[in-house]
Order: structure tokens, then C-alpha cells, then sequence
């Protein structure tokens, strides 16, 4: 090889060389080098994440995003999909008394929306059982939901609108609010109408022990429409109902008396089992059967009939309505009325 051809292949490698450098040099200087920020706020965003994973059983990424329910219209037998904050005004105008304290409505709306959210798929829940591609129904079954416009028809007209507003307040005032324990949503709001005096302990009622629904007082209930109901029943009718569930139980409509026992009471005051001849029921299955109002029940033997007398209506589980407005018209606020029905919760947003 000759001295010029030497001189130009070498001057070749060293400049390929000092090229191949130059190249790893940049390329790991655009790789290695911070994306954004400093190293703090790198660590401030760890931490935030770290802390809207500790919302856990409803995993709500964003409060301020418009969460979607799926609702099942029995009475047209469509699945409607809705704004939640939307969804939960209808559930207040069916399920409380809009002349309610306000205090008592937003008492509703964040039990409401508690519960809504323990049944919207798309947020973690479990759907409504009864309904395919629905996350709740309109019924009892979950909780009952009216359009306004088919709410205002039995309102007065010169009040229609002044209801309305006093429901969008309640929903307003309490948006992205819902009932937690031990910093989690809790899956269990349950609500009914009327107490007796004294709410149920859920493992007495559902046969689960929950730890926030608990038996607690609840004055001021005497004024509820169905605070006490009796019903009466004649020997015969009686005797034919509990023989259709439990044959033979009731050997003729003349032993009723004698056959027909309450053997205990809950905490609160209920009919825990009673005797049917030689059958012992509980006094939930005893409701179901006579479609009572509660179970809180006394019976009366007259000479041809029997007369059952109820105090409150519902399950008797968690947040009294009635006894809800009682607390409010006492003055105390929605988060001091779900503090009293659900022990040891807190009301936080989502």
C-alpha cells in the first residue's frame, strides 16, 4: 500500500471515529436528561398518586368528571344513561318528602349517591341484579327514580318549581360527597321511611354483621303517617296464610292463640322469631308473608279475628327518613344526621 493511500484511509477511520462519538455523546444526553421538573415535584406527583388510590371500593379517578349511571325505567322498560348528580335528584324526589328540612334532603343525596356508586360498573360497582345492562333499577328494589317532569305532576303548580330548586340545592350543596369508613365508600347506605324509636342492627335484620349499621335512637317520629298501623286478619284468612307457607302449622282457625308465640325481640324492640305451631320463623319471613310494615309488631287475639299493630315502616337499617327530618328540624346538619345513622363514618368527596 502506498504512503498517500495509508494516509487517506487512516484520516477515514479517525474522522468515522470522532463521528461515532459525537453520536453516542448526544444520544445519551437526549436519553439521561430530565423529562420535566425537578426531582421534588417528580416526588409531589408519587405522593398524589399514591394518595388517590387510598379512595379504594369506588375507584373515582377525577371528582370533578361527570360520572354516567345506567338505569333501568320499568315503566317504559328502557335502560336510560345519566349524569350521576342528575340521577340523584330524581332519587330524592321519589324517595323523601320534598317539604323535608333541606338538612334531612342532603342527609338523602349523599346516602343516595353512596349507594349509587356501589352499583355503577364502570366505577367498581356491582350492577342492579334484576336488570340486564343496567347499573340500578327504578324501583324499591334499588332505589326509586322519577323524571321531574312526572314528579311535578303531583306537586301543587304553584310550588312545582320551588321544590324542584330546594332538590337541586340538596344535590348541589353535598356534590362528590359520599359516606366512607375506615377511609373506604361504604357499600351499605341502606335507608327506610319510619322507625319504631330505634333503628335495627343489620345482622338481626340481614343476617350481617355490619359495623356502621348499628341499633340507634331515633325520636321524633311519632307524627309519620305510618309511625303505627294495625291491620286485622279473620281467624280463617290467617290460618290459611301460614298453613299455604308452612303446612299443617295451625291445626284449625279456633287454636290461633294457643299456636301462635312471639319468642324474642331484636335490640331495637322487633319481633326477632316467633312460634307457628311447631315452626319457628323469623319476624322478617312473618312480614314478608303478611306484606306488614315492619316487623315491629304486637298481635291481638280477638274472638273471630286477629289484629296486628306495626310501628314504623321499613327494614329498620340504617338512616331513618323521618327520623333524618327530626334531627334536621333540631337543628343539627346533614353530616351530624349520617354520622348518628351510620356509627364511625366520616362524609368526605370522592
Amino acid at each position: 500500500m502506498r504512503k498517500n493511500d495509508m494516509f487517506f484511509y487512516l484520516s477515514r477511520f479517525l474522522i468515522t471515529v470522532l463521528i461515532s462519538i459525537t453520536f453516542i455523546t448526544l444520544i445519551s444526553f437526549i436519553i439521561l436528561r430530565p423529562v420535566s421538573g425537578t426531582k421534588e415535584n417528580i416526588t409531589k406527583l408519587d405522593k398524589s398518586e399514591i394518595k388517590s388510590k387510598n379512595i379504594p371500593n369506588v375507584p373515582i379517578k377525577n371528582h370533578e368528571k361527570n360520572i354516567k349511571v345506567k338505569v333501568y325505567i320499568s315503566q317504559k322498560r328502557t335502560v336510560e344513561e345519566m349524569d350521576l348528580e342528575e340521577y340523584i335528584k330524581g332519587v330524592i324526589a321519589a324517595e323523601m318528602p320534598v317539604e323535608f328540612n333541606i338538612e334531612a334532603l342532603k342527609a338523602q343525596a349523599v346516602a343516595a349517591r353512596t349507594y349509587a356508586l356501589a352499583h355503577i360498573e364502570s366505577e367498581g360497582g356491582k350492577r342492579c341484579s334484576n336488570v340486564l345492562n343496567a347499573d340500578l333499577c327504578n324501583t324499591t328494589h334499588c332505589q326509586v327514580f322519577m323524571h321531574k317532569d312526572e314528579r311535578m305532576k303531583d306537586w301543587p303548580k304553584s310550588k312545582g318549581e320551588a321544590y324542584w330548586r330546594k332538590i337541586e340545592d340538596s344535590v348541589k350543596e353535598t356534590r362528590s360527597e359520599v359516606i366512607t369508613y375506615g377511609g373506604k365508600v361504604i357499600k351499605e347506605p341502606y335507608y327506610f321511611a319510619v322507625s319504631s324509636g330505634n333503628t335495627e342492627n343489620a345482622s338481626e335484620v340481614f343476617s350481617e354483621s355490619i359495623p356502621y349499621l348499628k341499633s340507634v335512637k331515633s325520636p321524633g317520629e311519632e307524627s309519620a303517617q305510618k309511625y303505627k298501623t294495625s291491620i286485622s286478619y279473620s281467624n280463617n284468612s290467617l290460618t290459611n296464610i301460614i298453613n299455604g307457607y308452612y303446612p299443617k302449622s295451625i291445626p284449625s282457625s279456633n287454636s290461633l292463640k294457643s299456636n301462635i308465640k312471639i319468642k324474642s325481640r331484636t335490640e331495637a324492640g322487633s319481633v326477632k322469631e316467633l312460634q307457628l305451631g311447631k315452626t319457628t320463623v323469623s319476624g322478617v319471613k312473618f312480614r314478608s308473608m303478611l306484606g306488614l310494615n315492619s316487623t315491629n309488631f304486637s298481635i291481638v287475639f280477638n274472638k273471630n279475628s286477629v289484629d296486628i299493630v306495626c310501628k314504623g315502616y321499613g327494614h329498620g337499617v340504617g338512616m331513618s327518613q323521618w327520623g333524618a327530618n327530626a334531627m334536621a328540624k333540631s337543628n343539627k346538619n346533614y353530616k351530624e344526621i349520617l354520622g348518628h345513622y351510620y356509627q364511625g363514618t366520616k362524609v368526605e368527596k370522592l
